[in-house]
């Protein structure tokens, strides 16, 4: 079985620096059109909704923090119109409508769709506004020993940029 959507969206979270996550129309437009490609498991009549854009609120909004149906639902209510026309998001969907199409998603297809758009952007900057990525290692230990009675332990951090 494939995984939810939530935690699809939220492995690719840590992938991308949020401040150089692209926000332009055309790039916010793009991402609906490549989540337009996928295949729809909804039935053609009743479909109020474009995919691409159900898809590209929920990314949007799992990026921004949301981690349940009801979070996202509250991140549609709070973005700006700008934003949802930009995504191509006509009206408000409810937390159920987008329940009953994540259930049904591809989770493979949408992971491999939000990777290869999201690796896009990360690799090769659509705008020349923004700084160039750099890697960042981190690690962490605590001092073995370091810890006395109610003294929390002593944590030694190092970071290593690649430019």
């Amino acid at each position: 079985m494939p995984s939810s959507l939530i935690d699809v969206l939220q492995r690719h979270r840590g992938d991308v620096e949020l401040l150089h996550l692209p926000a332009g129309p055309s790039e916010l437009t793009s991402l609906a059109d490549v989540l337009d490609r996928l295949p729809d498991p909804r039935r053609v009549r009743g479909r109020r909704y474009r995919l691409g854009s159900l898809l590209a609120l929920c990314l949007l909004a799992v990026l921004g923090g949301a981690s349940t149906l009801a979070g996202i639902a509250r991140y549609a209510v709070d973005i700006t119109p700008d934003v949802r026309e930009m995504i191509g998001l006509r009206r408000l969907p409810r937390a159920t409508t987008l329940g009953r199409l994540l259930a049904r998603l591809d989770g493979d297809a949408l992971d491999d769709a939000v990777g290869a758009w999201l690796a896009r952007h990360a690799t090769d900057p659509v705008d020349d506004d923004f700084p160039e990525l750099v890697g960042v290692a981190v690690d962490g230990k605590a001092v073995r020993g370091s810890r006395q009675g109610t003294r929390a332990a002593i944590h030694l951090l190092a970071v290593c940029e690649q430019w």
